[in-house]
């Protein structure tokens, strides 16, 4: 979107068009109704913004300026606002954001230029933005941080997750594999406990990596688990054949206990979220038994690193400053993984893929590369999608998994087959900016289904990180 103010120019035969360079003004903290005034437009005209696609509570809008010094505002739902976070001075309208456009051609793009044609909102590589160095947290802001973050936790204990009133879901480990599957997609979870009603104890869980381990043995010629066995394949003898199975593949069948990982209601918070952390699931089974032996167990809830965060975020709601590390904004912090930079050597690589690769390459790189979720991008490396662990149940439908082959089906397919499967308020893709602060990052990920959020380059949605609720607790736990 381009503003059709005094700094856009006219047509005027034998007199040449000054030099204008297109500026993205980001409003990033929310509203319903958000518009962009200032000088460029003599403080007269308001200028729309837009909602970022993905970031609804992010707004811009970009407008053709003459290179020079600029002041501007944003009128947020009838009321006068400034960016703190952005170079600002004291001035005839108040208190006004300021930016300074060069003049020289080598700052920008070559490809700026008063003809050049419109172009869309997802277009930033020609965008000269000026902003103040990025300030990076004292190590005593950290660790003060960090301290009173365990101190809450240790306080607490997960018998205040438990709901008022909830459903939850197990499985008997005598069920056929496929129709536990079928259960998992339909109700729209990514694991259940399982319970083994000859021992009288719940045994450990069933999750979707379980399926995306099941499909790549489908799809080893080697395999004796056949398409018909599968069909009457229990639950209980996978998990005998998985050890095996994982030996096959890493060497090592660590990786995929055997014992249920679990917690009970009086089980600290920070132990939950270890436990969580260290074995590397979803959620945690929260199970009471009143007898000593461990005997007739009540499975009472499964804890999420959801609920724990939305458990910080009430507690530090009116005492956020006594939290130092909730101010900051994410790319100061080392939070998540992030787009190696050029020239970097030690950053650890993203896992991204096309969406013309393969299913069988996705589920590879989520099984070797142990993450739960792949960003799907196109080929300027922008978000079209991401791929999860839990899309896989979207297979189990209709016996889908019997009608395909991995290394045939693209990932732009298998996603049409869970389009709205794992979509939050009709958005698969959750978002945030690197200039995002951790506690706004915080209250995305609290959200229910919410798991991770890409890093996105405002504007172009070009992929720069990515951050997960494991990652988060890592940061506040120094683990």
């Amino acid at each position: 979107m381009f503003a059709s103010g005094p700094e856009t120019g006219h047509e005027n035969r034998g007199v040449s068009r000054p030099l204008l360079v297109p500026m993205r003004f980001i409003w990033p903290y929310g509203g319903s109704r958000v518009f962009l005034t200032g000088s460029f437009t003599r403080w007269s005209e308001h200028i729309p913004m837009s909602p970022m696609e993905g970031c609804p509570t992010v707004f811009q809008v970009i407008c053709s300026l003459s290179p020079g010094y600029h002041q501007f505002k944003f009128f947020v739902d009838g009321e006068w606002r400034h960016d703190d976070r952005q170079p600002f001075v004291n001035g005839n309208y108040g208190v006004v954001n300021t930016v300074f456009i060069a003049r020289e051609l080598d700052v920008v793009s070559p490809s700026v230029s008063p003809e050049a044609p419109s172009r869309s909102h997802m277009d930033v590589d020609d965008v000269f933005i000026c902003s103040e160095p990025v300030p990076t947290i004292s190590d005593a802001d950290l660790e003060v941080s960090r301290q009173r973050a365990a101190t809450f936790l240790s306080r607490h204990t997960a018998y205040e997750l438990l709901p008022d009133s909830s459903k939850v879901i197990a499985l008997d480990v005598n069920i056929a594999v496929k129709q536990a599957f079928h259960i998992l997609h339909e109700q729209g979870i990514p694991m259940a406990p399982l319970w083994d009603s000859f021992k009288g104890q719940f045994v450990g869980v069933l999750s979707a990596l379980d399926f995306i381990l099941i499909l790549r043995e489908l799809g080893n010629h080697g395999s004796n688990l056949t398409e018909e066995e599968l069909e009457t394949h229990t639950i209980s003898a996978w998990k005998e054949g998985k050890v095996h199975l994982s030996r096959q593949i890493d060497g090592n069948a660590s990786s995929y206990p055997r014992c249920l990982v679990h917690a009970g209601p009086y089980d600290s918070l920070k132990d939950v979220v270890l436990k969580v952390l260290r074995s590397k699931v979803a959620m945690v089974p929260i199970i009471h038994s009143a007898s000593q032996d461990g005997s007739f167990p009540q499975l009472l809830n499964l804890a999420t690193l959801s609920e724990v965060l939305k458990c910080i975020l009430r507690h530090f709601k009116h005492s956020s400053s006594s939290l130092p590390i909730l101010q900051q904004p994410i790319c100061s912090i080392p939070l998540g993984t992030w787009v190696p930079k050029i020239g970097e050597l030690n950053g650890q690589s993203l896992a991204m893929l096309r969406p013309n690769a393969s299913l069988g390459a996705a589920l590879s790189l989520l099984v070797q590369a142990d993450v739960s979720s792949i960003p799907i991008v196109d080929e300027n490396d922008s978000l079209v999608d991401v791929y999860s662990r839990s899309d896989i149940t979207a297979l189990a439908k209709d016996k889908a998994y019997a009608q395909i082959r991995l290394d045939e089906m693209s990932i732009h397919q298998a996603l049409q087959l869970c389009q709205d499967a794992n979509s939050i308020n009709g958005q698969r893709c959750q978002m945030c900016l690197r200039s995002d602060t951790l506690h706004k990052v915080m209250e995305r990920l609290a959200s229910p289904g919410v798991r991770r959020l890409v890093i996105v380059e405002a504007g172009s949605k070009r992929v720069e990180g990515i951050i997960s609720l494991s990652d988060v607790f890592r940061l506040l736990l120094g683990v």
